[in-house]
């Protein structure tokens, strides 16, 4: 959507944000402003904001280019708010082969070892996309050719494990400028899943294409994902079907709260922190970390997307991070801890949050928007704030 080259500023932010369905409240809330101030900046009295309210305020409309803003010159809002990696193009060059490449295949029980460390390289690292990046071209290969070329139940287990390498490749893609492959890489997947006629499998697709309706501002096509995955599964047998069942009503909860629904977005919500307490409390699914604690950290994000960063930023001091198993799932749901503050102007809690969430994963702060944009907004502050938001524009490399 391009607006007349007459139109003000005010009056393009108004068509974008009645376009996708956003009150001025709720549009002001999810950038940390008031309603008034989204009024006086639809109607003139106030200056257009500086740029890093401008990204903010595209992430919140889905608008790829800020010229559909200003009325200026291309500026792809994907440029500034998310970081290309320099290993993409071996990854993209192995998912872009049309056949499987010649050789014998990888026994299944042996794929699914290479595919379980490879899960365990994007938890434990650091650096997670370039210490998965090494290894998913030759995995991809692995995958694809075993998948091709064995039979009956171990052509299906294949396919799952070739499912859970689709499942890497669209979280290494994801957050860069690279929508294409994420695309890609979640169709593939589910395509796998179900051709393996696994519903497990399938579930966990689901999961991650519901991920990329949502950044589409697709929700009902990720709610009905969801929804589907859910009714394979079986609850009451436990276990791993429990898990999955969670993790699909975690998805729904996520889709519904981005939507502003509160009422469906807490119910799918408490279904998944049922399952999770019934899992116990300990519990964290192996690769897909759903157990009681991610299930309480993405309450803040449901709570971030409905508005309420007071309410928010309760949970997130109520949440033990440390307890994850995984260190981008730390890293993340730090960043969404940073995000409440940001939204309360707390700058001192969002650098704090921010340096432990490059801490534990340097990669994930580098390739999260809202972490580039809360620092960009925060280095030209005076004193100890500005100087702390330098230092990590410095360490994730924000140009």
């Amino acid at each position: 959507m391009t607006e007349p080259a007459s139109s003000t500023f005010g009056q393009r932010l108004r068509a974008h944000r009645e376009r996708t369905g956003l009150t001025r409240p709720v549009l002001g809330g999810l950038v940390g402003r008031s309603a008034e101030w989204v009024k006086a900046i639809e109607g003139g009295r106030l200056l257009p904001p500086r740029l890093p309210m401008m990204l903010r305020l595209a992430e919140v409309l889905d608008i790829t280019d800020l010229a559909d803003l200003t009325g200026a010159h291309p500026l792809p809002v994907a440029s500034v708010t998310r970081a290309g990696h320099p290993d993409v193009d071996q990854v993209a060059a192995a998912m872009q082969r049309t056949t499987a490449p010649a050789g014998d295949p990888v026994p299944a029980v042996v794929l699914r070892g290479l595919v379980d460390q490879a899960w365990t390289l994007w938890h434990q690292s650091s650096t997670e996309r370039g210490a998965v990046a090494a290894v998913l071209p030759q995995l991809l290969d692995d995958a694809r050719t075993s998948a091709r070329r064995l039979d009956g139940t171990d052509r299906r287990a294949a396919l799952v494990e070739l499912a859970r390498v689709y499942h890497l490749v669209q979280l290494f893609a994801a957050n860069q400028p690279y929508s294409e492959l994420v695309w890609l890489a979640a169709d593939r997947a589910m395509a796998a899943a179900q051709d393996a006629d696994n519903p497990a499998a399938m579930s966990a697709a689901a999961w991650y294409y519901a991920h990329v309706f949502r950044s589409s501002n697709r929700t009902d096509a990720a709610e009905q994902v969801l929804v589907d995955a859910a009714g394979m599964l079986d609850p009451s047998a436990g276990g791993e079907q429990l898990a999955r069942w969670g993790q699909a009503q975690l998805g729904i909860a996520l889709t519904h709260s981005k939507r502003g629904r509160d009422g469906k977005a807490w119910r799918a919500w408490d279904a998944a922190d049922d399952a999770a307490t019934r899992l116990g409390s300990g519990y964290a699914h192996p690769w897909l970390m759903f157990g009681p604690t991610v299930v309480a950290a993405y309450g803040v994000t449901v709570e971030i997307d409905l508005v309420r960063p007071g309410e928010a930023i309760r949970r997130a001091t109520n949440t033990d991070y440390s307890s994850l198993p995984s260190r981008t799932r730390r890293a993340t749901h730090l960043v969404d801890a940073a995000r409440a503050h940001l939204l309360r102007g707390e700058d001192v809690a969002v650098v704090h949050l921010l340096g432990r969430a490059v801490r534990e994963s340097l990669d994930t702060v580098r390739h999260r928007p809202h972490a580039r944009m809360a620092i960009m907004e925060l280095v030209d502050r005076r004193g100890t704030v500005g100087e702390d938001a330098r230092e990590l524009a410095l360490a994730i490399d924000l140009g």
